[in-house]
């Protein structure tokens, strides 16, 4: 799960989430969205693969990518059970 947190700490990581948000999209169409070099998109992309937060098939010559849901999920839940829990924390010292 760090490494989720470490790829979501990149503004550009995690643009590339948003768009992914949309519509599975290759690596050609994710680099046009951006202004800088293919290599540093493609470096994002592995980082995302890595961390489990994307998946990415093979189309021909294609790489297709697409959200790993169930990894966010997980990061949301987790997220939202640390609030919980700092809000429960909060009470009781009040």
């Amino acid at each position: 799960m760090d490494m989720s947190y470490k790829a979501l700490a990149d503004p550009t990581r995690r643009q590339i989430l948003d768009l992914l948000r949309h519509e599975d999209l290759t690596a050609g169409e994710i680099a046009a969205e951006f202004h800088m070099a293919w290599p540093s998109v493609s470096r994002h992309l592995a980082v995302l693969k890595h961390a489990g937060l994307v998946l990415a098939e093979r189309e021909g010559q294609y790489i297709r990518y697409s959200l790993n849901t169930t990894v966010i999920q997980e990061i949301v839940a987790e997220l939202i059970d640390l609030a919980e829990r700092r809000k429960r924390r909060s009470r009781v010292n009040a």
